[in-house]
Parts: C-alpha cells; structure tokens; sequence
C-alpha cells in the first residue's frame, strides 16, 4: 500500500503525519522546530521523513506545508513568521536532500485544502481557512481548490492593518514585516501574550490566560474581550471581500471555544449586510489539518493532479 506523508513545519512544532488511500491516519508524530536554525530545520524534516517510511516499510508520496510562501520571481521564501527560512530556497534544498518529487505550499492553504475535501467546508463554495498560532495566516479554497494568487500571497489577511482601530491600538505592535500594527501583532499567540503584558504587566502564556479567564480573573477576561473583538473586526474585513461560506479557524487560538459564540455576535456590526450567513467553525481534525492538507497535497503532485 502506498502512503500519502505530509508535513506541517509551524513555528515551535513540525508534525509528520501518514494517510492511507482513505485519508485515515495511520502514522503521526511531533518534534520540536529548531527555530532560528535553517539546516537543522531542514535535517528534522529529513529524518521525520526517514524514519516514517522505514516504520510503514514504503516510500510514500509527501507534501510540506510551511509559514510564507515560495516566491515566483526569486524562487526563495518569503512572508515567512518562521525568518529563519526567509530568503532561502527551502523547497530545492529539501528536494536535493530527500531526492524525490514533493509538494510545498503554504500552511493556512494545506489547512484550507485538508478542511474543504473532508472538513468544516465540505461541500462548501468557499472557505476561508485561518492560522491563529505563532503568526496569523489565511488560505482560500474554491469548490475544493486552493487558490494562490499571482503573487502567492492570496489569504494573507494578517499583514492587513487592524481594521477599525480604538485610540490604544494606534500606531499598534511593531511587525516583523517592517510596519506596525498589523492584525498578526493582535491575533498571534505571541500578540495575544503581549496585549496581556501591556495592559497588566504580567507576562502570562495564551493557555494560562484562557485558564485565569474560565476561573474568574477579571484581568484574563478582559484581554480575551480583547482579542475577541479584534478578531470580529478582522474577519469582517474578509467577509466584505471573500463572502466565504465557511471561516475555519486553526492553529493554538482555535482551541478556545468561547470564539465560535462571541465573534459570530460580534462580527455582524462590521460586516456590509443585512445578515451575516458565514458559519465560523473550527477544524474538524483539530490541529493535524494541515498535516493532512500537506498530504493530500503530495498525492495530488504524484497523480499529476497538482
């Protein structure tokens, strides 16, 4: 039998994940990202890649999903939150090292790949998919398709200004893109913590505040109030663009439930209609969707579909 890997390459975790001809899950494991550390990225994923075919006893096809994009014009990545890998040819070094065909795409597209064919937007004309974790990331598909755009940035919704910003969100964080106050500096795991930080003077991890939040803490409570909010804001701004069918919601930040009730109220003030049809959900692979995108993706290069 012939297995379809895929690899999901995010911020502080790269996670390997083996499909069978169904699309069950057959094979997965995690392993710290060597962040700031291009080579010893790219031998992490060769030796997850190593490892998986010789437990399955197969070489399978594969697919990488990876913050940014490959650029058109230079071939290398760019818009990538991980910036160790900005400026490099990722995709023809891994391709050299595992000497094979493989399929790379950006993580919120395998994300919304994985969650248009058996997912959240199954059946749906378009879904948004969305990546809340160490960055903010988007993906678009239509009627099952990815779509990349010309410039391979289509979905980067969270290098757009916050829109509709209150007086204390002015300029806004800087960004690691050069400007500030883009929605990743809010929406982020990493943004989220800060908000906290500016507004209490404790530096809290996004669980512990979600956790001091659930017992009681006004604090904790107020900084999701926040975040929630900004978040209603932000995919508005998509909503008045896209009008998707469905948002699906990835990454870390997707865990927290209160989003799919608070935002769905909120959002309805910002969005250019009478009613807002849009459903927000989450991934119904939980956080391995976009190792099974990754998947999908490098099957479809080895059938000549991609």
């Amino acid at each position: 039998m012939t297995f379809a890997l895929g690899i999901d390459l995010g911020g502080t975790k790269i996670e390997i994940a083996a499909l069978d001809a169904v699309g069950r899950t057959v094979l997965r494991r995690r392993v710290p990202t060597p962040r700031n550390d291009y080579e010893a990225t790219l031998s992490a994923i060769v030796q997850l890649v190593a490892e998986a075919e010789a437990e399955l006893g197969v070489r399978c096809t594969l697919g990488i999903g990876h913050p940014g994009t490959v650029s058109p014009t230079t071939g290398l990545v760019k818009n990538a939150n991980s910036t160790w890998l900005n400026g490099r040819p990722f995709d023809r070094d891994l391709v050299a090292r595992l000497g094979r065909p493989v399929a790379f795409a950006n993580d919120a597209n395998c994300l919304a790949l994985s969650e248009a064919t058996d997912g959240a937007g199954a059946g749906a004309a378009v879904v948004f998919a969305v990546i809340l974790g160490t960055g903010v990331g988007g993906g678009i598909a239509v009627h099952g398709r990815v779509i990349t755009g010309i410039n391979a940035i289509a979905g980067e919704w969270g290098h757009n200004p916050l829109p509709w910003p209150e007086e204390d969100e002015r300029p806004g964080p800087p960004c690691y893109c050069g400007l500030s106050g883009c929605i990743e500096t809010f929406l982020s795991g990493p943004g989220l913590e800060a908000d906290h930080l500016r507004h209490t003077g404790e530096r809290v991890s996004g669980p512990e505040i979600v956790a001091r939040a659930e017992a009681g803490d006004p604090a904790a409570e107020a900084s999701l109030e926040r975040y929630e909010h900004r978040l209603a804001r932000a995919l508005a701004t998509v909503i008045n663009v896209l009008d998707p069918d469905v948002i699906v919601l990835g990454g870390g930040l997707s865990n927290i439930r209160r989003l799919y009730t608070g935002v769905l109220e909120l959002w309805p003030r910002w969005v250019f209609s009478d009613t807002v049809k849009t459903r927000l959900a989450p991934p119904v692979h939980g956080d391995s969707s976009g190792v099974r995108g990754a998947a999908w993706l490098g099957r479809a290069l080895a059938s000549g579909r991609l």
